[in-house]
């Protein structure tokens, strides 16, 4: 059977739409949130704030304007979301465990080299382990310099976790399920067991291999929209889809998902059954798209090589390259106009004086540098600065003339 083909537009409006950046905007209540992390799978996790956390940008960027309260409501009081191991350090949702906890059972896998140090590293330190959980029990929740460092064993790296026992050891606690963020003061996370933690509504059927990758693939490519067997394997899960092969040749023969061909791309490409009609409407240019910023680290730009290819868009973050180096900027949003991305935002916020400072804005090779562009624009930027409550909106650097004007 031939499988259908879809233009390279498509395709880019299909990936957009499934992540709740076009459409009509979700409600900014927590019911609305709950929507957008159910599509979406998953919301990373990154300390860095120099405009505002990863998470709570990705939020924004499809929200807009929401209350943050509501969002830890979600996490530390009702508990429907939860901290853990998705394609990165993300926040997950509690209805989703089953899928979760399949790791949790494993972890420390001994097939990769770093599990099976882990696996070493944790027998030679039970001492440490058992106290852990004995200090949880008893006192929890608490930060990690609240415990004793109890090792006969110390971690060796050659990151920040080197020696740091006790946050090592609660890490593995983590990522087996035994233990849980319980809350944050700022970025500094507190601890406590999970079995005081997860509400008793959740979900505890453990997962088959193949059952596992069957719900977890879907996920994957409902929150992707369009993608290959690779890029599935590298989202949500990342890399916790047994026999990914198998899976997708039983999802297809069942007709749960298709094969579809993208005009000018190469590979083989599968969509989900559910958004065929959605297909449909896109391709009758039936949709509605917004524009707005995108955190550095969105799940539509996550998987820079898809980015690349279905976008044109080629991103790296420069957080870590020296100031001389960098082509754009320390920071920098991605700016996604309809179903392009047309440039990026290299910006600070400065909380002391209230001001979101854009140190420049770039505009991609054949964007639409245009005032009705640079007034979209404009309007996500002052959006965003009403998000973060700041007086105002500095711009400080180059960009586009016609855009320069749009941004005020």
């Amino acid at each position: 059977m031939v499988p259908r083909a879809i233009s390279i537009r498509t395709a880019r409006r299909l990936a957009i739409t499934r992540q709740r950046l076009a459409g009509p905007t979700p409600v900014s209540d927590r019911q609305g949130i709950m929507d957008v992390a159910r599509d979406l799978g998953c919301l990373q996790l990154d300390p860095i704030s120099v405009v505002a956390r990863s998470h709570l940008l990705v939020l924004w960027s499809r929200l807009g304007i929401y209350d943050r309260g509501e969002l830890d409501a979600l996490l530390w009081e009702e508990r429907r979301l939860f901290e853990y191991w998705a394609h990165a350090a993300s926040i997950v949702l509690t209805e989703d465990y089953p899928i979760h906890s399949w790791l949790m059972r494993r972890y420390p896998r001994s097939v990769y080299t770093h599990g099976r140090r882990t696996a070493e590293w944790l027998d030679a330190n039970q001492a440490l382990r058992r106290h852990v959980l004995a200090e949880l029990r008893r006192r929890g929740p608490i930060r990690a310099r609240d415990l004793e460092d109890r090792s006969t064993r110390p971690w060796r790296s050659g990151g920040w976790t080197n020696e740091r026992n006790v946050t090592r050891m609660l890490d593995v606690l983590w990522t087996q399920g035994k233990v849980m963020v319980a809350g944050r003061m700022g970025l500094e996370k507190t601890y406590d067991l999970a079995e005081k933690l997860l509400p008793d509504w959740t979900p505890r059927e453990r997962l088959s291999d193949r059952e596992l990758s069957r719900r977890a693939a879907q996920r994957s490519l409902r929150a992707l929209g369009v993608a290959t067997a690779r890029n599935v394997e590298r989202h949500f899960t990342l890399n916790r889809y047994p026999d990914l092969a198998g899976t997708l040749a039983r999802l297809e023969r069942k007709g749960s998902i298709e094969r579809i061909a993208i005009t000018d791309l190469p590979g083989v490409w599968f969509v989900h059954a559910e958004d065929l009609p959605l297909i449909d409407r896109l391709e009758d240019d039936d949709w509605q798209p917004r524009t707005t910023l995108l955190s550095p680290f969105d799940n539509l730009i996550y998987e820079r090589d898809r980015t690349e290819l279905l976008f044109g868009f080629r991103f790296r973050t420069e957080i870590y390259v020296p100031k001389s180096k960098r082509q754009y900027g320390y920071y920098l949003l991605p700016i996604l106009h309809g179903d392009e991305l047309i440039g990026r935002v290299d910006a600070a916020m400065d909380r002391r004086e209230g001001v979101l400072r854009l140190h420049a804005v770039h505009a991609e090779p054949g964007a639409p540098v245009t005032l009705r562009a640079g007034r979209a624009i404009g309007r996500a930027v002052q959006d965003l600065a009403a998000f973060l409550g700041t007086v105002r909106v500095e711009l400080r650097g180059p960009a586009p003339e016609r855009w320069r004007r749009g941004l005020g």
